[in-house]
C-alpha cells in the first residue's frame, strides 16, 4: 500500500527542492531605469537568496532557472521547477511605471481585481514575443488580449492556497525587516507561474523607474536585505508547513 491509504499514516510533509527563477535575460532586458536593468538586478537578489539558503538549509535543494546572462523561455522556467518536482517556485523581477511610482509587490496566479495588475501582467508575458512559436506553445495566448489572461488565470487553483501563505510571509518581511514600502499581495495571470505544478510566486522587487528605488536596487547592499527578507519567508513558510506534520 502507498502513504495515504487507508491504514497507513499520511505521509510527511518536507520542503526538499526549491527553483528560483530570476526573471528576463540575455536578449531579453526587462524594464531598466537610469543605469540598472531589470535581468541584472533579479539575477544579483536570486543568487544571494540561493546563496543563504544553501548555506543556512543544506538539506534543501537549490533549483536555478539561469545563473547568467541568458535567456529563458517562460514555458522552459517553470518546466525547469516541473521536471525536478520542486515544492516552490519563486520569480524574482523588477517593476516599472511612472516615476513617481513605489514600492514592493508579491504575485501569485488568479483572476485580476484591477487593470493596473492586468497591466502588470500583460509586461511580464509580452517576454513571449520574443520566443518562437509563442502561439503554439501557449496555446494560442496572446499577450495584448484581457481575455486570454482571464482564461488562463484560472490555473494553479490547486496551489493558490499555499501560494498566497507563502506570498504574505515575503510581503511582511519586506515592510517590517527589510523596511520597504509594501504594494501589498495581488494576483493576476502570469506566464511563468501559469504550468508550474508547485505553489509559486513572482515578486517586484521595486520600481526601477523610480530613481531612490533604482538606487537601491542597483547597490549589493539592498539587494542582500531584499534577499535576506526572502529567504525568511521561505524558512518561516518551510516551518510552518512541516510543523503540520506533528509528532
Amino acid at each position: 500500500m502507498a502513504p495515504g491509504t487507508p491504514g497507513l499514516p499520511p505521509r510527511k510533509y518536507h520542503l526538499r527542492t526549491v527553483v528560483l527563477d530570476a526573471g528576463h535575460g540575455g536578449k531579453d532586458r526587462g524594464c531598466a531605469g537610469v543605469k540598472a536593468r531589470e535581468a541584472d538586478v533579479a539575477l544579483k537578489i536570486i543568487l544571494e537568496l540561493g546563496r543563504q539558503i544553501e548555506e543556512n538549509m543544506p538539506e534543501v535543494k537549490v533549483i536555478y532557472t539561469r545563473k547568467t546572462d541568458v535567456f529563458v523561455e517562460l514555458a522552459d522556467r517553470a518546466g525547469i521547477a516541473n521536471k525536478h518536482a520542486a515544492d516552490l517556485f519563486i520569480s524574482v523581477h523588477c517593476n516599472a511605471s511612472a516615476p513617481a511610482a513605489f514600492g514592493t509587490e508579491v504575485w501569485t496566479m488568479g483572476p485580476h481585481k484591477t487593470d493596473a495588475n492586468l497591466s502588470v501582467a500583460k509586461r511580464e508575458n509580452a517576454v513571449i514575443l520574443q520566443e518562437d512559436n509563442y502561439k503554439e506553445q501557449y496555446n494560442g495566448f496572446d499577450p495584448t488580449s484581457p481575455q486570454s489572461h482571464i482564461l488562463f488565470s484560472l490555473y494553479q487553483s490547486a496551489h493558490v492556497v499555499n501560494s498566497i501563505r507563502f506570498a504574505q510571509k515575503v510581503d511582511k518581511q519586506f515592510r517590517t525587516t527589510v523596511g520597504r514600502s509594501s504594494r501589498g499581495v495581488k494576483q493576476a495571470g502570469f506566464l511563468v507561474l501559469w504550468k508550474s505544478t508547485m505553489p509559486s510566486v513572482l515578486i517586484e522587487s521595486g520600481f526601477l523607474t523610480n530613481r531612490a528605488e533604482e538606487r537601491y536596487l542597483n547597490d549589493k547592499s539592498g539587494q542582500s536585505y531584499m534577499a535576506a527578507g526572502i529567504y525568511r519567508a521561505f524558512r518561516d513558510y518551510k516551518n510552518e508547513l512541516e510543523a503540520m506534520n506533528g509528532d
